[in-house]
């Protein structure tokens, strides 16, 4: 505002600054898509992308792992979703959104038990092989028979795979266990006070869980254990001792079937859906989904969000052709679509199951198989934390945790992997005293957009529009002349000579690095007309050593030393 003088002397004006800096984008932060827990995942946040920090905040809102013949990475239709987020922040993520999905065309009904007026109901997918329990033991234990009524009883829910029982009757272990002691039936003590033991109170209801595998609602009136409480079905034989399994969960499907429907996937992706409305992420993983229809649209969706796509492979994929069982990536990447956005990781991992801790899935009795996407997803995370996103996420730094090396379908050799590198199939290989590494850095365009080629100088590019375009709003209404243009150069010229010094461009000064234009010559009179304003940058990318080659040359006919 112009300083109004009235008297001989000196003003002061304060003058805005025409200075705006640029910020950069961040470049690590994922979503993952994909079923979460039926049974913990609530319906009002299905579809609708909830930001965590570690795999803790994950269990908070969709309820951890999953195992079932329904949802098991093993199935082949897509991947565990637990299990890839937690690989995820293993391997050096920090940041996620995670959109939940919810079976559409296989509803989810939680399974019941009643003991008399109590009804417990199952918080976790049961079926032949990952089972539920619940025991209830009055006190004093043992009771006499017939029994005698009791004020509390122990109850022991139990859950894991193919629970049994012993020579006595009672259930095993399961892979997790939960112990409440001297639960009465009770809602209110003597002097008029809740009952802090009340059943209910310890265990949780479907409004209050507390329990992670079982709710319950107590019914009636108060009432003593067992009281006149009939043997439920699959019990020991004394009704002082209940014993049971929960029944399966999943009762219109035999054999079971995959929840897998593509729709539930690109319903969330459409324009205008809540992960549309999402300001920025940078990475999407799809946990072991190969849908063509899925991937597609995945695709498009992560090019108009300037993000980048991190692929798995078909979980039956080979090397080569030489595997008992024949289904060659080569062959298959053919039918996967194509994009500078998305790059494909070959093969599957081995990994400790999170509910057992063995080597083995309990589901299919195979060893435990994982998709990569997003272990690897994890170390592009880390690679961009500690070099920058212009470092190509491969190479020995890159080695995944958690993992016991590749299915011995996708083992790898040089010469094999020099027939795969050039399709853009991105291998991770076991390496002595090592590890297993990612040991490749191409996109899906590898063949076709030289370019974009590498996975590094893509994702650079998309770091850089990301930045851009988040800190040049400003520009928006300003006089489109002169003074507008140079302020436009000052900012991003201060911006990529900052990445420059980072090391993130080619070239010993930065006018070999980089370029930034505007001026009359980017923006013409009929441009300023239309109100366009027209900015250049150009950068010289790093490209990855992919090929380092050594020559050696013996010195012959000299005359030996000394």
């Amino acid at each position: 505002m112009p300083v109004t003088t009235s008297y001989p002397g000196i003003y002061i004006q304060e003058l805005p600054s025409s200075a705006h800096s640029i910020t950069a984008a961040p470049t690590n932060v994922a979503v993952f898509i994909g079923y979460t827990h039926p049974l913990k995942t609530s319906p009002s946040i299905a579809g609708i992308p909830q930001q965590i920090f570690g795999f803790t905040d994950y269990q908070r809102a969709f309820g951890g792992f999953l195992r079932s013949t329904l949802y098991s990475s093993n199935a082949g239709s897509f991947g565990d979703m637990a299990t890839a987020v937690n690989q995820f922040f293993l391997n050096g993520g920090t940041e996620a959104y995670v959109v939940g999905l919810l079976p559409s065309d296989l509803p989810i009904t939680a399974p019941t038990l009643t003991y008399g007026t109590v009804v417990f109901t199952a918080r976790e997918v049961t079926d032949a092989t990952f089972q539920l329990s619940v025991t209830v033991t009055p006190n004093p234990s043992p009771v006499a028979s017939p029994p005698a009524s009791s004020i509390t009883a122990d109850v022991v829910v139990a859950y894991g795979p193919s629970l049994q029982k012993n020579a006595g009757g009672a259930l095993l272990p399961g892979t997790v266990t939960e112990t409440y002691r001297r639960v009465s039936l009770t809602p209110t003590a003597a002097d008029g006070t809740p009952d802090p033991n009340f059943i209910e109170s310890r265990i949780g209801t479907a409004t209050n869980p507390i329990s992670g595998l079982v709710t319950v609602s107590a019914g009636g009136s108060a009432a003593a254990w067992p009281g006149s409480f009939a043997t439920p079905s699959g019990s020991v034989a004394h009704p002082e001792y209940f014993a049971a399994l929960f029944s399966t969960a999943i009762t219109n499907a035999s054999p079971p079937v995959s929840v897998f429907t593509a729709s539930d996937y690109t319903a969330v992706m459409e324009q205008d859906t809540p992960l549309d409305k999402l300001a920025v992420f940078n990475l999407m993983v799809l946990p072991g989904v190969t849908n063509v229809t899925v991937l597609s649209t995945a695709l498009t969706f992560c090019e108009n969000k300037l993000a980048f796509l991190v692929m798995d492979p078909p979980q039956s994929a080979t090397a080569d052709s030489s595997s008992n069982v024949s289904n060659p990536i080569a062959s298959l990447m053919t039918n996967i679509p194509k994009s500078a956005n998305g790059a494909l990781y070959f093969p599957y991992l081995l990994s400790p199951d999170p509910l057992t801790g063995s080597a083995t899935n309990p589901v299919t009795g195979t060893a435990n198989e994982i998709p990569p996407a997003a272990t690897v997803a994890g170390i592009f995370a880390a690679t961009d934390l500690a070099r920058g996103v212009w470092k190509a996420p491969a190479g020995f730094q890159a080695t995944s945790l958690n993992t016991t090396g590749v299915v011995s379908r996708g083992s790898m050799t040089d010469q094999r992997q020099g027939v795969l590198n050039p399709l853009g199939i991105n291998c991770l290989r076991d390496f002595a005293n090592i590890g297993t590494a990612v040991f490749g850095s191409r996109t899906l365009v590898t063949l076709t957009d030289q370019q974009w080629r590498y996975v590094p100088v893509r994702r650079t590019a998309l770091f850089l529009e990301q930045s851009l375009l988040a800190s040049l709003k400003w520009v928006v209404f300003e006089p489109n002349a002169d003074p507008l243009w140079s302020a436009i150069r000052i900012s991003i010229n201060a911006f990529m000579l900052g990445l420059y010094n980072q090391g993130a461009f080619q070239g010993t000064t930065p006018s070999q690095a980089f370029l930034v234009q505007c001026d009359s010559q980017t923006t013409t009179q009929a441009d300023i007309e239309n109100g366009i304003v027209n900015i250049v940058v150009g950068f010289a990318p790093l490209l990855p050593a992919e090929f380092v080659i050594i020559s050696i040359a013996q010195i012959a006919g000299q005359s030996p030393s000394g």
